[in-house]
């Protein structure tokens, strides 16, 4: 590339985006509010970097929090020269190293990956327990935050997260027991990948060495999601190296009973002294009285709206939840007139919430999708193509990797024609491996299992159903917040201060999805105390 479009590389930014994205010596942090311009600020900041010499592709690696933001990034880095830049997860790059490594240290494969932890729960907590699958899943996530909030039992149980099924005893008997089973059986979970990655490149100086003469610069997105494991992950990577730029928005840290923490983006400044910290606070997204009312919720960090004319939003309370289903489907349906199906979205606190509207949905015979559920990856014939994809890496190719995945999916009903029932599932494996460009067997099956992790699902011409957690970087032109009551905004079992701040953000969030329509509805007689932030907002 030349010097010219290296600045033509950065014509499209504003001024705040521009200044972020010509900093291009570390440590640089970038609070970046939501709607203002963060994926495109950082991929022309590495964009801007390659084409000036600062940076070389090769040795440019971005982290992201999931698998759908990171393929938005490697499709903007390819618009823009840079697609030889590596940009993956950080589960994904940990599982890649491990695997890449683990042959040359041990002589023997890399543990196999469990892609589902649900089969080995119920055998660590014995058939003489009983535990619904709500109950398994919640386990499952107590296990999950042990390992990522780097906590040891004694601190777990003094934070009072136990889940009311089991006591301390029986929690450790099962935490043990599931940790036993895993090594007995040479598999690794995802919490596993991250924590055998970081052991290993701190005790291998040959694979640290190999790996910091791989990658020179580090780019970190919804940096105010990561969890101490990652960050611990992340300073090992870097070594004594400042060549880091983080991104997020502590107003949107929305993982914290996941075990991640804002304090690594909110002290950046402390741990690096001479960093450079921009703020991106212009909203591309939202309308005027949108960004209003978010701001209500946050007074203290207002965003500016570049949308000056305003959406509508409206507000309404309902006698039933039954009542509210009914109103927000029969509006949907008579949106649909005039909007996409996949433009309207329906968020609700918890996914109970949803099936209401669904099942209303469903009566008028409007087409849904239900999001972070993992739906797509528990149908019958996604399940046979996962399990028939990953069995091709015990045995040599005889083909190339195209063939033998067509022939997989053929035998399961696929033609190259597009007919068939569930074709568009199937042909859904077809569009990862044309997104990857020409992947190895072992790149392609890193890719399907980092999906599955991170619910990465093909997006159907539908209306989205979803609880906010799993709506992250994510917009629609019209969002119907349904179920805004107390009790539920904050949650009830919200009691803490950081907790019920926690819960604000969620909220804050929510809001921040609509892009022109914002309906708000609540049922019965207490609605959420976060309306009357909005209510102020739009009085002044």
């Amino acid at each position: 590339m030349n010097a010219q479009s290296g600045s033509d590389i950065l014509s499209s930014l504003d001024a705040e985006q521009l200044e972020a994205a010509t900093t291009l010596k570390g440590p640089v942090r970038i609070i970046a509010g939501p709607g203002s311009g963060k994926t495109r600020t950082v991929s022309h900041r590495i964009a801007h970097g390659i084409a000036t010499g600062h940076f070389n592709p090769q040795k440019v690696l971005a982290l992201t929090y999931t698998n759908r933001a990171a393929a938005e990034l490697r499709q903007r880095l390819r618009s823009l020269g840079a697609a030889t830049v590596q940009v993956r997860t950080f589960h994904a790059a940990a599982l890649s190293q491990l695997q890449y490594f683990w042959p040359q240290l041990t002589g023997s494969t890399a543990p196999k990956l469990l892609t589902s932890k649900r089969a080995i729960l119920k055998e660590a907590v014995g058939q003489k327990v009983k535990l619904t699958e709500a109950q398994l899943s919640e386990l499952s996530s107590e296990f999950e935050y042990l390992r990522y909030s780097l906590s040891d039992l004694p601190a777990y149980f003094l934070s009072g997260r136990l889940p009311r099924f089991a006591d301390e005893e029986k929690f450790s008997q099962w935490f043990d027991y599931f940790q036993a089973l895993k090594k007995e059986r040479r598999l690794i979970d995802w919490e596993d990948a991250l924590l055998l990655c970081t052991g290993m490149l701190r005790n291998e100086p040959r694979a640290m060495s190999h790996f910091e003469q791989q990658y020179r610069h580090f780019t970190v997105d919804e940096y105010q999601d990561i969890s101490p494991l990652q960050q611990g992950l992340l300073e090992t990577w870097l070594g004594d190296r400042e060549e880091v730029c983080v991104v997020g928005d502590p107003r949107q840290n929305i993982y914290s009973f996941a075990g991640s923490s804002t304090d690594f983006l909110l002290g950046f400044d402390s741990r690096y002294p001479n960093s450079s910290s921009f703020e991106l606070t212009t909203n591309y997204r939202s309308a005027g009285d949108i960004v209003e009312a978010a701001n209500g919720l946050f007074p203290d960090q207002p965003i500016v709206a570049a949308k000056k004319v305003s959406g509508l939003i409206s507000q309404q309370t309902l006698p039933t939840a039954a009542e509210e289903a009914r109103v927000v489907a029969e509006a949907i349906a008579k949106a649909a007139g005039s909007s996409k199906l996949s433009r309207i979205a329906v968020l609700a606190r918890i996914n109970s919430q949803l099936e209401a509207v669904e099942s209303e949905l469903r009566s008028l015979g409007v087409e849904t999708q239900v999001r972070g559920q993992g739906r797509f990856f528990r149908q019958p014939n996604v399940m046979q193509a996962l399990s028939a994809i990953r069995a091709l890496a015990l045995s040599e190719l005889t083909q190339p990797l195209f063939v033998e995945i067509s022939n997989i999916l053929s035998s399961l009903g696929w033609s190259s024609r597009g007919e068939g029932p569930s074709w568009a599932e199937l042909n859904w494996f077809i569009e990862v491996m044309d997104e990857l460009g020409d992947p190895s067997l072992e790149e392609l099956i890193r890719e399907l299992d980092e999906r599955e992790r991170s619910g990465h699902e093909p997006q159907r011409e539908a209306v989205t159903l979803a609880t906010i957690h799993a709506t992250k970087g994510l917009e629609w032109e019209r969002v119907f917040l349904i179920g805004v009551n107390d009790g539920l905004y904050p949650i009830s079992h919200a009691k803490t201060k950081e907790q019920l701040e926690e819960e604000k953000r969620l909220f804050y969030v929510a809001i921040t999805r609509a892009e022109t329509y914002l309906d708000i509805s609540s049922t019965g007689k207490v609605p959420s105390p976060f309306i009357e932030h909005l209510h102020h907002s739009r009085k002044d």
